[in-house]
């Protein structure tokens, strides 16, 4: 097969992937791809995407179940609902189907060759792809490593049979009547939750004193809560062991043994770098731990080799991955470019939705200086209330000198369509009076955001 010559190799088209190689081709940068499944990567395919559609459909039968016999407090009745899990998984299928075919004609228009096959290094310039054709050796002047992450398997639950990873979970044909997640993270939960509301008897096991431990406890309150309103039983401070006779073996808070039912068993324990099998060790990268070491703008120990994604460390965010592969697009065209992860949202598509930029309350006390916080609820909201979303609040972390806003948070329902401004206050360096003074539409739940700034300068309108 003939050799490949480029200026710029992108390996991975995952969210970080093919965002710098259509920004590279953009730029006329001579650009080839390679990916060894189908464009998207783990976002498009087997991560984001696919969980907030199964997410909205459990939310969608979960309301119409609420409805049954006229209970709803809007009025409708209906007769009992019923779910095709297949079909829901089936119309899933059909939305990443057109978002690959989407992000594959983004690549062709922006002049960007795409290899399929499993890429493997042979030096710091050279790449060898096994293809369904043979073996296609392509040389690069840069390189930039995309590769991604997967989930953490357990050696005690190896993926198998009834033990299955997030990837299984939004490819299941039917719901199972009894549903044991291990790990209280975003991931566990987010899918947890949907489950139950499409009717399956949900336990959380995790290890730490409480879930989604990764934020503070004021900013989960209203998930635990709704947790409990659910049936989904929550144990803390609680250990997998293993598996026996279709149950999950647990090692309770107190040192005590117990078993949970279990049709299926969902391991959400994290998510690794995907480091090997592609020849890292015929290059000679640093490592950070068990990520890949990059500077400021993601160049890595080898001149000419970049890293973007998962693969760097967290947090491991699509939209971190994609702001990181476009600077990279262009410094590789001769453009001066930077970036600051401070002002990257990540959101949790629990139920509430948790969304957060910036500095949390005990990070900003911990830099030192004096804060200012305003804190919003959405049960002031005449939006959040009309949609039955009372439970939540936006929250506003400043200087207390100049007012500068240093994070920003919320939990509540549809909370993560704040993302946006939220990061934008950040990057722009806003303070509380440019929240405050920000005409704010009515009604919608953004006017939390401002009601927020203005409880931070104490004088809110609204409460």
């Amino acid at each position: 097969m003939k050799e490949i010559s480029c200026k710029l190799l992108v390996i991975g088209a995952g969210p970080g992937g093919y965002v710098c190689a259509i920004r590279a081709g953009q730029l006329g940068v001579d650009t080839v791809i390679v990916e060894a499944g189908k464009p998207g990567g783990t976002c498009l395919n087997v991560g984001c995407i696919p969980s907030k559609a199964l997410i909205h459909a459990a939310e969608e039968f979960e309301k119409v179940s609420h409805m049954v016999g006229g209970n709803s407090p809007l009025g409708i009745s209906v007769t009992a609902p019923v779910l095709d899990l297949a079909r829901t998984v089936a119309w899933k299928d059909g939305i990443v189907s057109r978002l690959n075919s989407g992000v594959a004609g983004l690549l062709k228009k922006a002049g960007v060759k795409t290899v399929q096959g499993w890429a493997t290094f042979r030096d710091g310039k050279t790449v060898a792809v096994e293809t369904e054709t043979g073996v296609q050796v392509i040389r690069a002047e840069t390189i930039v490593t995309a590769t991604g992450s997967a989930p953490v398997e357990l050696p005690f639950l190896p993926f198998g049979d009834t033990v299955i990873s997030s990837t299984e979970a939004l490819a299941l044909s039917e719901v199972p009547k009894k549903l044991a997640v291990v790990g209280g993270g975003y991931i566990g939960l987010e899918l947890g939750t949907a489950f139950a509301k499409m009717g399956a008897e949900v336990t959380v096991v995790e290890a730490l004193p409480r879930v989604l431990a990764q934020y503070d406890a004021e900013l989960t309150r209203p998930v635990v809560k709704r947790l409990a309103a659910l049936g989904i039983e929550v144990m803390t401070g609680a250990k997998a062991k293993g598996t026996k006779g279709g149950a999950l073996l647990v090692e309770t808070s107190d040192g005590k043994n117990a078993k949970v039912a279990a049709d299926k068993i969902l391991v959400t324990v994290g998510r690794k770098p995907v480091t090997e099998g592609w020849g890292l060790d015929q290059i000679d990268l640093d490592m950070a731990g068990k990520f890949i070491r990059i500077d400021d703008q993601c160049r890595t120990s080898m001149r000419g080799i970049f890293a973007i994604g998962d693969i760097t460390g967290e947090p491991m965010l699509a939209h971190r991955a994609m702001a990181q592969g476009e600077m990279v697009a262009e410094i590789v065209a001769g453009h001066k470019r930077s970036w600051d992860k401070r002002s990257i949202p990540a959101v949790c598509f629990t139920d509430p939705e948790l969304v957060t930029a910036g500095l949390s309350p005990e990070e900003a006390k911990a830099h030192g200086g004096e804060i200012k916080i305003g804190m919003f609820p959405f049960a002031a909201n005449g939006r959040a209330m009309t949609k039955l979303g009372e439970d939540g609040f936006v929250r506003v972390v400043a200087r207390a000198d100049n007012h500068l806003v240093l994070g920003i948070q919320a939990v509540g329902q549809g909370a993560s369509e704040l993302s946006a401004a939220f990061g934008l206050a950040l990057e722009m360096g806003a303070r509380l009076e440019d929240i405050a003074g920000t005409i704010h539409a009515h009604p919608t739940q953004g006017e939390g955001f401002q009601e927020a700034a203005l409880k931070a300068l104490g004088h809110a309108l609204h409460i």
